[in-house]
């Protein structure tokens, strides 16, 4: 058994929504950010809850989650998931919730009290199958003289499409997201293979979610009214912090896009590494050449996103070479028995 819950919760009926709250080893952020939750002010009419998903935790995140259970009895619920990586969390947050809207936050932002209502009064018709809110840094950050405003989402998720509501065209951040639940019934949940975990911080799992439902034609909205306010910790505010998302973001890319097949009997991989190779060169003259700082350092995330794309290409293709080897052998051994 990977996930245990609170039998009095599960016997629940259902909600209109539910807040999923997803978080390892972060009981100090937790506390402040379910405070915000707490504070939220929704129409007497519309039942909601707050669902954390404790992903194999060792601080006290139980007992910061327990104290509001006492607090507000009722509104918080607590669910243990042992196996380690952030869409196994979220995935079991889904099966488990009880909201048919289905709000995802991060376990480190500030929110005010009209966040929630804001975010997924919109989804309660039917018409949009999501929304995404607006992801801002803390007020008053400044970003340092290197950084480009295209480099800046990376910082802190940053997410900002001005202030008028509009349609979505992209897909939204996992820090402030809200989905119909029948939409992950239709559409399937976040996909193992992405998303933070122990030993690797490749993402993308959100993202890759909101591009399906855009490919399938699903429509959502961007409520610029639902904002969220992410931290930016000094360990971020480095080039090399840049530089390693970058290389994560490039293995990503490859892993949600799947294999294709080969050309002209040539594997479509050996093809995109040679691409990548060739990437790789180019901008890492570009950025030797670079007169500004801002356009320097842009140069050097790109080289390290092709990077990223030719490191996961290679694995792949080492792994497939090992399992047809593997194939080959079981092949012979039936042969031979």
């Amino acid at each position: 058994m990977h996930m245990t819950s609170d039998s009095h919760a599960q016997s629940g009926g259902h909600l209109d929504v539910t807040v999923i709250l997803c978080t390892y080893n972060r009981c100090g952020d937790l506390a402040n950010a379910l405070e915000n939750i707490a504070a939220s002010q929704m129409p007497t009419s519309v039942t909601w809850e707050v669902l954390v998903v404790d992903n194999n935790s060792t601080d006290q995140t139980r007992d910061v989650v327990e104290g509001f259970k006492c607090r507000f009895p009722g509104r918080f619920r607590y669910i243990f998931e042992g196996r380690p990586g952030k869409s196994h969390a979220l995935n079991t947050a889904i099966a488990e919730s009880r909201g048919e809207v289905l709000a995802f936050v991060d376990d480190d932002v500030t929110m005010d009290a009209t966040w929630l209502q804001n975010l997924t009064a919109e989804l309660h018709e039917g018409k949009w199958a999501g929304t995404g809110g607006r992801i801002l840094p803390p007020e008053g950050f400044t970003p340092p003289r290197w950084l480009p405003m295209s480099e800046f989402a990376i910082l802190c998720a940053h997410f900002d499409l001005g202030d008028q509501p509009s349609e979505l065209n992209r897909a939204p951040y996992g820090g402030n997201m809200a989905f119909r639940k029948d939409v992950f019934e239709k559409h399937g949940g976040f996909r193992l293979d992405l998303g933070p975990r122990p030993n690797s911080q490749i993402r993308n799992e959100d993202t890759e979610f909101g591009r399906r439902l855009l490919a399938a034609g699903e429509r959502l909205r961007y409520e610029p009214s639902a904002v969220v306010h992410h931290p930016v910790p000094n360990s971020r505010v480095t080039q090399s912090y840049f530089f390693s998302c970058w290389l994560d973001y490039g293995r990503a890319m490859i892993r949600e896009y799947g294999e294709r097949p080969d050309l002209y009997g040539i594997p479509r991989d050996y093809l995109s590494m040679l691409r990548c190779a060739m990437e790789i060169t180019v901008l890492t003259l570009r950025s030797m050449i670079a007169l500004h700082p801002q356009e320097r350092f842009s140069h050097k995330c790109q080289v390290r996103r092709w990077a990223g794309q030719m490191a996961e290409l290679y694995s792949r293709s080492i792994s497939r070479k090992r399992t047809k080897a593997a194939d080959a052998q079981e092949a012979r051994s039936k042969i031979a028995s």
